[in-house]
């Protein structure tokens, strides 16, 4: 097929008169491209348009750079470069890479301008495309534009998501703190020394602060008192329930009354304040040293246990009993047993028997009264820092969830 007859096949020059038409064709040269060749760059002077024969070249902007954006791929039959001789200044507004192997005709500046002076109308068909060019670019930006005010917009609201989750967290890590320093505070700095008797006892609280508490004090007439409590819930409202408690215990304790008595009196109290989700386990005893003899009321509490010296781990008699907080009339269990020579009374909070295994396995109270027979020749400190390890061993780095508390009352 001759040039002429390929010319008329090009919808632009398809209704030129054939002397035209043959003119045209015989000062065309035809540009052969490799495939991703470039044709032309953005910015660069414009000499002339081509017209796609074979293969395909694509309409780039930003060529070769971090912003470059494919908004055209033209083919057999099109025109590239037109806007470089029908704008003034003669720039490249884009650049063109061709898709695949090419040939094109090369039309130059000179040759296109004696075209258009005698034929006019050629302007107006160019000018149409032009417009139908303007108009897919013009669309693919706005496209592109509202792409990126959504990435935009998502980036923010990522943003903004992950902003609030950092202040949640500063929130939580500044409330756990105060917890902390809250349960911390009560706690006695060291444990008081009576002849014939060695105290143990110890905390570790969880990441998420419980409300695990316990304190070992001197009575009158030379007697001992001891606690330990578990308040339900975690955090900051917990920690304060437990000070509260914690005082109240105390409080009453100075007024000279049985463990039982001190309990129902700090019940009354919390019980007025009419928070009934917040609640505490406890056990309240009293020691005497002259007789060994432990009384003690135990409110909802893990039950106490008793390692004799050769090792038997006894759970010692009881009734039912209530959480402090939850009752005007609370139920207790009010219990005494003489502390044998040579034997320990151990007190815990649930977070001992309940902690895990990297499995997922709970200690449970059979592997724990396992593990205490095993430590009948330990005064109290001691057991209870055995006690810790074997945990620990057990949970080989597992989460904690809950604060592990435990008080011994040891007789030599």
């Amino acid at each position: 097929m001759t040039n002429a007859n390929l010319l008329r096949k090009v919808p632009l020059f398809s209704d030129l008169p054939d002397a035209e038409i043959e003119s045209l064709a015989a000062s065309l040269r035809v540009v052969t491209v490799g495939k991703k060749e470039v044709l032309f760059r953005e910015n660069e002077p414009g000499e002339s348009l081509y017209v796609i024969l074979a293969g395909g070249v694509d309409v780039v902007l930003a060529l070769e750079t971090a912003e470059e954006k494919t908004i055209a791929s033209l083919g057999p039959g099109e025109f590239i470069g037109e806007m470089s001789l029908m704008l003034p200044g003669g720039a490249r507004t884009a650049g063109a890479r061709s898709n695949a192997s090419s040939r094109l005709w090369e039309i130059t500046r000179a040759d296109f301008d004696a075209l258009l002076g005698r034929q006019p109308s050629l302007a107006h068909g160019m000018v149409r495309a032009m417009a139908g060019r303007l108009d897919t670019t013009n669309n693919a930006a706005f496209r592109d534009l509202q792409e990126k005010n959504r990435q935009l917009q998502q980036a923010y609201d990522e943003l903004k998501a992950a902003q609030a989750q950092i202040i949640e967290k500063e929130r939580l890590e500044r409330e756990l703190q105060v917890a902390a320093e809250i349960q911390t505070s009560i706690l006695p700095q060291e444990l008081p020394r009576v002849p014939g008797y060695d105290f143990g006892a110890l905390m570790v609280p969880a990441r998420m602060v419980g409300g695990d508490f316990y304190d070992v004090f001197l009575l009158d007439r030379g007697r001992a008192g001891f606690v330990i409590g578990d308040v339900a819930d975690k955090g900051i409202p917990s920690a304060i329930f437990m000070a509260r408690t914690h005082a109240l215990i105390m409080a009453e304790v100075s007024h000279g009354g049985s463990p039982a008595d001190v309990l129902r009196s700090v019940n009354r109290h919390l019980v007025r304040l009419e928070q009934p989700s917040q609640f505490v386990t406890v056990i309240l005893g009293v020691l005497d040293p002259q007789t060994g003899l432990l009384t003690y009321a135990r409110a909802g509490h893990e039950l106490p246990l008793l390692l004799a010296s050769g090792g038997t781990v006894e759970t010692l008699p009881h009734t039912n009993g209530q959480a402090v907080g939850m009752f005007d009339d609370l139920l207790l269990d009010e219990q005494s047993l003489t502390l044998p020579p040579g034997g320990t009374f151990v007190l815990f909070t649930d977070g001992m028997t309940d902690c895990r295994s990297p499995q997922g396995e709970a200690l449970e109270h059979e592997r724990f009264r396992t593990i205490l027979g095993g430590l009948a020749a330990l005064g109290g400190q001691n057991v209870c820092d055995a006690l810790l390890e074997a945990l620990q061993k057990y949970q080989c780095g597992a989460p904690q969830d809950d604060d592990i508390t435990l008080v011994a009352i040891h007789r030599q």
